[in-house]
């Protein structure tokens, strides 16, 4: 039987569920633009290369000059989420996608074509940062994982409706009209997302720990109020309040703090190894180079295109399975369990092109790839860069995390042409061997997170230094000597 102090604890722990995923499917606007921009290209790189005459490393930095300006705008993430706050950040990356899309459809040669990609990139950059450290702070410990998988779901739904926009661009037309204008109308699809992500954004709240980090504390108060209600509003800012410390750790943790303090160095390398093996898994060569590999098999572009289509499908069906898990089963097992089945789904890959079949079982070989990726390395990785942070150095660690990101993301987008199209590789693997790296680099990936990042499901952003300590090196580790906020000792502090 349930006493009266039970019943109010119990109350006092509500959410309001719909509220917080409101919010957030808001924010993951940010990464529906991420995704329509990042695989617009997979559709436009055949036409590209013809138009612009491009060779095979030109081609590659058609595709991967957009990872630079990522690179930079993720570093910038920091400094702008600090100083203008999460939402009006989120607000400059929607312009900057706008300016993008009208400017990459109508340059006048490569050179133009590569700027406005590249300053496209830069919000990729700002929002892939932006969007997932948003939605970790706004939502509760028990349903983060959900709210966070929101984020991967919108990348990959933008990137099927790119993917659908530029199969009925190119299902009836002629190869040349493709050449010298199906390209720039790909591009300038984009504006319409863009206008949606403006005329929303300002309907969500600031971030309340970004508002406790100013010391606005009656508006991270309302926003928590709104959230859950006042009781657990007051609690959790006093979490909040102890996990900032000092009026110093309300200023903008930087690079001179983060080189003094071992706990941030060992976290912040942790996040950004996960942010950059989520790369080398292979994914993004499927999102922006399926066409050209799927042709191969396929015998047209057109066919290509609506094959890519699926493959899009299939990932966007694993993205609803990890978010209706990820809360349930953790972060580790996904992991586990999808990068297996990823490593099985490249060898069969890998099998189809070196036999040169011209059956589905590349296609098939693919499916199973996203699929797996779509449940585990694809949401949990964002997941994880977002939430093993402490409040005080977030920003700065989320930026170097997604810098990481992308610029594992170059060397792949940049480096696969070259590989796939090199005389000697193709002469002897028939495209298999770029199948076969990334298997074993999959295997690797698998094997850091499962030896270095611990369990995160449930623990709230307060408390995440302490476990994400559990798993460093001896040499890294913490000699806390202090209470937690729930009055357990912790389980890292030295018996007296």
């Amino acid at each position: 039987m349930n006493t009266i102090s039970d019943v109010i604890m119990v109350k006092s722990e509500r959410h309001d569920v719909a509220y917080v995923l409101r919010i957030c499917s808001v924010a993951a606007l940010g990464g529906i633009l991420f995704g329509y921009d990042t695989s617009v290209i997979s559709g436009a790189i055949g036409p590209l290369q013809t138009f612009f005459h491009l060779s095979p490393a030109a081609t590659g930095w058609a595709v991967s000059n957009v990872v630079v300006g990522c690179i930079f705008g993720a570093l910038a993430s920091g400094w702008l989420a600090h100083h203008l706050g999460r939402r009006m950040t989120l607000f400059v990356c929607a312009l900057l996608f706008s300016i993008q899309s009208i400017g990459a459809a109508l340059a006048p040669d490569f050179f133009w074509f590569v700027l406005y990609r590249m300053l496209g990139g830069v919000a990729v950059g700002i929002a892939s940062a932006v969007s997932p450290m948003y939605m970790s702070e706004v939502s509760p410990k028990d349903m983060r994982g959900r709210a966070l998988s929101m984020e991967q779901f919108a990348i990959v739904f933008g990137q099927v409706v790119v993917f659908i926009v530029n199969y009925f661009i190119a299902r009836t037309a002629s190869t040349e009209w493709l050449q010298t204008m199906g390209w720039r109308w790909m591009f300038a699809s984009e504006i319409l997302p863009c206008i949606l992500f403006c005329a929303t954004i300002f309907l969500i709240p600031e971030s309340p720990r970004w508002h406790m980090l100013k010391g606005r504390e009656e508006n991270a108060r309302k926003t928590l109020t709104r959230i859950s209600n006042e009781r657990h509003a007051g609690s959790l800012m006093n979490e909040i309040r102890e996990s900032i410390g000092s009026e110093e750790g309300r200023s903008s943790f930087g690079l001179a703090g983060l080189l003094r303090d071992r706990n941030a160095r060992w976290i912040v390398f942790v996040g950004a190894a996960v942010a950059a093996l989520q790369q080398v898994t292979g994914i993004n060569v499927m999102m922006y180079y399926a066409p050209m590999v799927l042709k191969t098999t396929s015998g047209s572009i057109q066919e290509a295109l609506f094959q890519t289509i699926w493959i899009g499908v299939s990932m966007l069906v694993g993205c609803i399975v990890g978010a209706w898990i990820v809360d349930r089963k953790g972060r580790r097992p996904l992991i586990q369990y999808g990068s297996i089945i990823m490593m099985v789904s490249l060898l069969v890959v890998s099998w189809a092109l070196y036999s040169q079949s011209t059956g589905l079982l590349a296609l098939i070989g693919m499916l199973g790839f996203m699929f797996a990726f779509g449940f585990s390395w694809g949401p949990v990785a964002w997941i994880l860069v977002s939430e093993i942070f402490p409040n005080r150095f977030r920003a700065i660690g989320m930026s170097v995390a997604v810098a990481s990101n992308w610029a594992a993301n170059f060397m792949v987008a940049q480096g696969f042409p070259m590989i796939s199209q090199n005389a000697w590789l193709n002469a002897h693997f028939h495209g298999a061997f770029s199948m076969w790296l990334f298997a074993a680099l999959g295997a690797v990936a698998m094997w850091f997170v499962m030896r270095y990042v611990p369990e995160t499901k449930g623990i709230s952003l307060e408390k995440i230094e302490a476990t994400m300590m559990s798993l460093a090196p001896v040499r890294h580790a913490p000699i806390p000597d202090e209470i937690d906020t729930d009055g357990v000792k912790s389980p890292l502090t030295p018996s007296r």
